[in-house]
């Protein structure tokens, strides 16, 4: 090998992580809302947000507040100069308010005092963090409702469309596409309402003090030579923070800090576990549909899309790979970050940092994978005539069980469906219809005309209550 050719292992300056290995959130909105940038921002808006919250309150300056607003925009920071500091510090935010304080210094000298104000590096993280996830969530929401839309349009325009119902991975008896629509989107809704829960009151500011006793806020806003505030003044202090700092930011108030508490990022895991399942389990019936042999369904057709390295006549279910890779990856992470509820003490030593990555990596891939669900729902190909086709590939098989029900009161369960066993293994072995085999059965003929079992063994006609159940769910379905 020359030297310009060979193989390249010596350290390299590292880029961005563009996604070049998760391409279910590349490019999309949820991956913006949760780069580096954006959880900079995030810590940048809560030091604003503290800021203004002291400054309501009387405990910090009008100006000064103003002043490290106007500081606070990512841009004038140098995300990977931060990024490297935080080697030396565990997290973060310890260079971050070094750097931040220098950028409010060089506008307002007085206003860098009240930076980070009785704060702590704590504090400033998980609040970020909410609002990286707030953010987030949000985007996820609004997928979801559009998403189950779209499942909606389907599950009622296909209502009666009969397809083969799959249990184990066989035929078993029929169902209708709407039915199975309708499925789908009840799914999208559950996970819809589960982020809005979260949403709801589950993502709060994070206001603790260095050991979660608020002690460094008090000081600064109530403390002095002659002993300390009294239980009253405390109180109130406290309750006018918490107000004011979840005003500011749009986030809930907490019972308690929650630097050791971690029911929001439990309650976080919970939940973009559970939407990247459901959509994963949409992922994995479409590319069960959209199978060679089966066709009932394809997904929408964008040229370029889905196209093999090798072979030309293929197109891959692109989208549903997407959906189905970040359902497999999510739980894992969401299981990681519910373990990070065991935390010692008033602060730990790496599991607080451990939850950081699961937490980006949750909410980009599950807003990734819901992002992706919108055009595959609104774009889904629904194919009627192979769903008839393949109704019809075991001779009408998938309905003995109707037969069975019926002549169960003529013969007595158990010999029905033996008669019924019996007479699906012959229409196996022989390639015949099973109502030619049915018409060679005395115990049949006796009951049933041929007219009769032929109507009986019309799969469009034994879908039981399917139309019923869409109606159901289309009409009382999308309350939360």
């Amino acid at each position: 090998m020359t030297k310009d050719n060979a193989p390249r292992d010596e350290p390299t300056v590292p880029g961005p992580d563009a996604g070049l290995l998760s391409p279910v959130r590349a490019g999309t909105p949820a991956e913006a809302a949760t780069s580096d940038t954006a959880w900079l921002q995030a810590m940048l808006d809560a030091e604003a947000a503290l800021a203004r919250a002291q400054a309501t309150i009387g405990t910090v300056p009008a100006s000064a507040a103003a002043a490290i607003t106007e500081a606070a925009r990512a841009e004038r920071l140098d995300v990977r100069e931060l990024a490297v500091a935080a080697r030396e510090t565990a997290n973060p935010v310890v260079g971050l308010i070094r750097a931040f304080t220098r950028v409010v210094a060089a506008a307002s000298p007085e206003a860098a005092e009240y930076v980070h104000h009785g704060s702590t590096s704590q504090d400033v993280f998980d609040t970020g963090a909410m609002l990286v996830a707030a953010r987030t969530l949000r985007l996820i929401h609004a997928d979801l409702e559009r998403a189950a839309a779209a499942l909606g349009e389907l599950a009622a325009v296909h209502r009666d469309t009969p397809m083969a119902g799959r249990t184990l991975a066989l035929h078993a008896v029929p169902t209708t596409f709407g039915l199975k629509a309708a499925g789908w989107r009840r799914l999208l809704l559950d996970a819809r309402d589960r982020i809005g829960a979260v949403l709801d009151g589950g993502l709060p500011v994070s206001l603790g003090g260095a050991a979660g006793t608020l002690a460094g806020y008090l000081e600064f806003a109530l403390g002095g030579v002659d002993g300390p505030p009294t239980p009253e003044a405390t109180d109130a202090y406290v309750e006018r923070l918490l107000d004011a700092y979840a005003a500011e930011t749009g986030l809930a108030k907490p019972p308690l800090p929650w630097h050791a508490l971690r029911t929001p990022m439990a309650d976080l895991a919970a939940a973009l576990g559970f939407v990247a399942g459901a959509l994963g389990k949409i992922a994995v019936d479409v590319q069960s549909l959209t199978r060679t042999e089966v066709g009932e369904v394809t997904e929408p057709a964008v040229e370029g899309r889905g196209a093999s390295s090798a072979m030309p006549h293929k197109r891959n279910p692109v989208l549903a790979t997407l959906l189905r890779s970040a359902a497999l990856q999510v739980p894992v992470l969401a299981a990681g970050l519910t373990q990070c509820l065991v935390t010692e003490d008033e602060r730990s030593a790496g599991v607080w940092h451990a939850e950081w990555q699961l937490l980006r990596e949750c909410l980009r891939l599950a807003g990734g994978a819901a992002h992706t669900a919108v055009e595959l729902a609104e774009g889904l190909v629904v194919r009627p005539e192979r769903m008839r086709d393949n109704l019809e590939l075991t001779g009408s098989q998938l309905v003995s069980e109707r037969v069975s029900a019926t002549l169960a009161p003529k013969l007595g369960k158990a010999r029905a469906k033996a008669l019924l066993t019996r007479a699906s293994a012959e229409a196996d072995r022989t390639g015949r219809p099973l109502a030619d085999t049915l018409a060679t059965l005395p115990e049949v003929a006796e009951h049933l005309t041929d007219e009769q079992v032929g109507r009986l063994l019309e799969p469009g006609g034994y879908t039981g209550a399917a139309g019923t159940l869409v109606d159901r769910e289309l009409r009382d379905g999308d309350r939360p």
